[in-house]
């Protein structure tokens, strides 16, 4: 294949996903095939009387509930060794009651819920990659399936007009994705901790979720450059929320950009370690019950960080940027990046005062998440 065709049917494999998730947001059923098997699935947190209805005429078939492991063993349903578990969807289960059982959020409202009968049996990969696809759409990791003939996916598709996207094609889009991130715009924006800065704005190809570089001043692309990989904050960043120490890392390391005569700083469309903002929200309102911020996040089904630095390293490469000396406490980014091709010449230390609403969080990073703090 050449390497024209070869972008092109990644480009395809990327919109498939695209739109697959743009249709599961909106509560639309899509279909996820792989070999030999394929499913018809629903969100779970979009799934009232109407939607469900729908899945189960375009499908034949009565739907399960597919949940996380983490989610699972929240509800005290016994692991079956897959990281997904499925649920019998008894008489009894109505829409409210399954999307409650998606969100933790509702636990404590409904505390005495069950029994409940779990699947046994092999995991079906459709249904595996599925719960892949609502994380990537920012949705709670839940979905309702029901299998259908592989034979009858497509025709099925056509018919009802469905999406269909293939198991491989989610499970490598985040990677196609990254590798298809290209610089769209470029400005100069002064900013308070240092008037010589440059905005770069990168889009992939299928103009899916942007990222922008901030590069301070003019850093010697030679050397090991003073860098900042930032996830998104709405509510540290842009607020001065008291629960994060977001806020003040941005800020500190523009200054310390701004003080080291040169660097770059990646703004990363993350949210919430790539869970959203309202789920990030969600997450929240389980700390207000007691739960730190990693419980909080496995409790609404979520590894306890969803993020992934490849975009990062890519950005890095496309500017410049092979060796840095990265402004982290998070071992996780040095050895993301480093699995990415971006040499860390140094770790520098990026911490800053707690405060009584942040304490158990910076706690909760250092202790649980091995966080330098």
């Amino acid at each position: 294949m050449s390497k024209s065709n070869k972008k092109d049917t990644e480009l395809k494999r990327l919109r498939a996903v695209d739109r697959a998730i743009a249709d599961l947001r909106r509560g639309l059923s899509v279909i996820v095939r792989g070999e030999g098997e394929a499913s018809l699935v629903l969100a779970t947190e979009m799934a009232f009387d109407v939607e469900l209805e729908d899945l189960a005429a375009k499908s034949g078939e009565t739907p399960v509930l597919a949940l996380t492991a983490h989610r699972a063993n929240v509800l005290h349903i016994p692991p079956t060794g897959d990281d997904v578990v499925r649920l019998v969807i008894e008489d009894w289960m109505d829409a409210p009651l399954m999307r409650a059982l998606a969100d933790a959020v509702h636990d404590l409202d409904q505390p005495f819920r069950g029994p409940f009968t779990r699947l046994k049996e092999g995991l079906p990969p459709s249904i595996s990659a599925a719960i892949k696809l609502v994380k990537l759409g920012r949705l709670l990791p839940s979905v309702l399936a029901s299998a259908i003939p592989i034979e009858k996916a497509g025709s099925l598709a056509e018919s009802a007009d469905l999406s269909a996207v293939d198991i491989a094609d989610i499970l490598a889009f985040e990677e196609t994705a990254a590798l298809q991130l290209r610089k769209v715009a470029a400005a100069r924006v002064p900013l308070q901790a240092a008037e010589n800065t440059t905005f770069y704005a990168f889009r992939p190809k299928d103009g899916g979720i942007e990222h922008l570089a901030i590069v301070v001043g003019e850093p010697n692309r030679r050397a090991a450059v003073l860098a900042r990989l930032h996830s998104e904050c709405f509510t540290g960043d842009l607020l001065g929320s008291l629960k994060c120490d977001c806020g003040e890392q941005l800020r500190g390391a523009l200054k310390a950009l701004a003080e080291e005569g040169g660097g770059v700083l990646l703004y990363l469309a993350q949210e919430g370690r790539g869970i959203g903002l309202i789920n990030k929200l969600r997450a929240y309102k389980l700390q207000e019950q007691g739960f730190d911020t990693i419980d909080a996040n496995e409790r609404l089904g979520f590894d306890a960080d969803e993020r992934v630095f490849q975009p990062a390293a890519e950005m890095l490469k496309q500017l410049g940027f092979r060796k840095i000396r990265l402004m982290t406490n998070n071992p996780e980014k040095v050895e993301g990046l480093e699995r990415h091709g971006i040499e860390i010449a140094e770790r520098v230390s990026h911490t800053f005062p707690s405060n009584t609403h942040n304490e158990l969080y910076l706690a909760t990073k250092k202790k649980r998440s091995g966080h330098y703090l």
